[in-house]
């Protein structure tokens, strides 16, 4: 239990399946088949990422097997046309990667991918050296947390830290990752802060505040 963020390094698969700028293409297919993954970063020298190869990459070579693009085509799509007459993952895979860096939070990889349109993230150091591999499958293991678990980092990161002298009059459960806040505390303008803190608590999927403020004596 912590209230730090997650990060990418948190939930990254660590063991990753990767190909070498020279590998074949039925060795990239048959990699992708046999590990069930749909992209490959593509390493050279001591693990530094230089690319990914998808399953996107490898498409194109079954689209124009037996259809001969007129010279419009070609060059409306020049990369596809080029990948289905390659053969190595130098010249079949995106090149620069996208990539991570395992300090990133979650949100943060989130919205790259959203962005990118992409479903997995090669995590790289400083010096672009593979990590690991993180998924949107790896974002949403924090979704897996206990309520029990949420509910203590709730209280203790949440409750505990804004209501000092309050906090044994606020109860909080979590039920299928929903927090339910309720009780009486001594600052009505932190309400509003508390819903928002235990929003952020990784794994959580809505709050309900029924926070009150106590009556001024």
């Amino acid at each position: 239990m912590t209230s730090t963020p997650y990060t990418v390094a948190d939930v990254m698969t660590t063991q990753v399946i990767a190909v070498t700028p020279d590998t074949g293409f039925k060795d990239i297919a048959a990699a992708m088949e046999r590990w069930k993954v749909t992209a490959l970063p593509v390493l050279e020298g001591e693990g530094r990422v230089v690319g990914v190869v998808s399953e996107a990459d490898l498409l194109p070579k079954e689209e124009f097997h037996d259809h001969h693009p007129g010279l419009v085509e070609q060059m409306r799509r020049l990369g596809d046309t080029a990948k289905a007459g390659s053969t190595r993952a130098e010249n079949l895979m995106t090149t620069p990667a996208v990539t991570i860096r395992p300090d990133a939070t979650l949100p943060q990889a989130a919205r790259l991918m959203a962005d990118r349109h992409i479903k997995r993230l090669p995590v790289v150091d400083a010096n672009g050296t593979l990590k690991g591999i993180v998924s949107r499958a790896d974002l949403l293991k924090v979704f897996l947390r206990s309520d029990e678990d949420l509910t203590a980092e709730i209280r203790q990161s949440v409750v505990e830290r804004l209501f000092p002298l309050s906090h044994d009059a606020v109860k909080v459960t979590v039920s299928q990752g929903v927090a339910t806040l309720t009780g009486n505390v001594r600052d009505r303008t932190l309400i509003p802060m508390a819903e928002r803190l235990t929003h952020a608590v990784e794994g959580i999927v809505d709050v309900r505040c029924r926070l009150e403020a106590r009556p001024r004596p």
